[in-house]
């Protein structure tokens, strides 16, 4: 099967990211978001996404505009029902996406297949609720998507070896780099990136060194481009406890409880750059 229609469900950060890659890699692209106003904000956040590009000489003027006439917008499942392959990029909420996954199975051609964005989520109890296990698996990119080049390709154990091969395809025409992980939580990047944020936590709760100093250690120590706390502040912190707290359910391992000072920052509301606070400071 040759995937010609791409859909993705959710305009957020991710989601917009998703659209914009697959756009500029030629595909025709629907993106379905909850209302009007989340819609037309997904929308806008793509259009700055490239015209940032345009500026920094990164893209065409002409392919930009291209890129937007193979977008369409919709609030609607039903404008999926052309759709080769549908991305499931919304909340990091089981409920919410098994509705999605059982939605889009009544909706989507028998070939169609559907994947999830999820970074850390079981992709076995998605594919539960719909009539074609095979037909499902993980498509976890990363942020900013149209930049970072790794796509973990996630297998379940009823994804069939036409639609991997698919999957694999299809990253391919968007220029990733791709790995293959089984349905474990975590796959291969948040298995072992969220031990070694906790500890960065744990260390600095510990009073073992001040967060900048650890930052600066890591970097020039272990040649990593950001330091734990950089990172963390990056990825939010709220992600962060988000995918601990689904691994420890998972695994029952202390390596992935969360430490207090992680939770009270969530609880305070410093959740990194995105509220302008996490453990450094974004407002300046």
């Amino acid at each position: 099967m040759e995937i010609k229609k791409v859909g993705v469900v959710g305009c957020g950060l991710m989601g917009s990211g998703i659209v914009e890659t697959c756009a500029r890699a030629g595909y025709a692209v629907v993106v379905r978001e909850v209302n009007g106003d989340l819609l037309q904000k997904g929308l806008s956040r793509l259009k700055a996404s490239l015209a940032k590009g345009v500026e920094r000489g990164k893209l065409a003027q002409a392919d930009m505009d291209a890129a937007l006439a193979r977008i369409t917008g919709t609030t609607s499942l039903d404008d999926f029902q052309g759709c080769d392959l549908v991305i499931e990029a919304v909340l990091e909420n089981m409920a919410e996406k098994k509705s999605v996954f059982a939605a889009l199975d009544t909706t989507l051609a028998p070939h169609a297949i559907i994947a999830s964005n999820t970074s850390s989520l079981c992709i076995t109890e998605m594919a539960s609720v719909t009539r074609r296990g095979d037909k499902v698996l993980g498509l976890h990119f990363f942020n900013p998507v149209p930049v970072m080049p790794l796509l973990e390709i996630v297998r379940t154990i009823l994804t069939s070896e036409e639609t991997l091969a698919i999957a694999k395809q299809f990253g391919a025409s968007l220029g990733k780099t791709m790995v293959v992980a089984k349905d474990a939580p975590g796959f291969i990047v948040n298995l072992l990136l969220i031990p070694y944020a906790l500890d960065a936590v744990r260390a600095l709760e510990n009073g073992v060194a001040s967060k900048e100093d650890i930052d600066t250690a890591i970097k020039l120590g272990l040649n990593h481009p950001m330091g734990p706390f950089t990172l963390l502040d990056f990825v939010g912190l709220d992600t962060t406890l988000f995918i601990a707290d689904a691994m420890y359910q998972e695994f029952k391992d202390p390596r992935y409880a969360a430490p207090p000072l992680l939770r009270r920052m969530v609880l305070a509301g410093h959740l990194g750059r995105k509220s302008g606070k996490g453990f450094y400071d974004y407002g300046k």
